[in-house]
């Protein structure tokens, strides 16, 4: 037990850091199925994916992938009736940390194909994919 006492900073570091290292994890898993760059191209391509944009209109006015629809996180709610159900949706923000929450609320509403681009804008920015302005 007194090792415990003794070592209490040591022990509380310890599990902090085992949390931050699965923290993406579980926030991944939230988030639900991811695509690359390379699989959200084959999606759209071949199944007609739509794209959803979750990021600001202003952000989403400096560039976007081609044919998005700007629909921030905010009123995806509300506008989620602009989406079709039998289309796949891949959602898309600045780097793919905050479309998960989007992508988590397009399932509650019966979207059953809906998808996260890994890295977001970004990585799309960076496979050299076009980007629409």
């Amino acid at each position: 037990m007194q090792f415990f006492i003794d070592n209490i900073f040591l022990i509380v570091i310890a599990f902090l850091s085992g949390g931050m290292l699965i923290w993406p994890l579980v926030r991944s898993r939230a988030a639900g199925p991811t695509v690359t760059t390379l699989q959200a191209t084959q999606l759209i391509n071949s199944r007609n994916a739509q794209i959803v944009d979750v990021r600001s209109a202003e952000e989403f006015a400096k560039g976007t992938l081609p044919n998005a629809r700007n629909l921030p996180t905010a009123s995806i709610k509300e506008r989620a009736g602009d989406l079709k159900k039998d289309r796949p949706v891949i959602v898309v923000c600045a780097s793919g940390t905050t479309a998960g929450p989007a992508a988590a609320q397009l399932r509650a509403q019966g979207f059953a194909d809906v998808f996260v681009l890994a890295g977001g804008l970004a990585a799309w920015r960076e496979a050299g994919l076009p980007v629409r302005k």
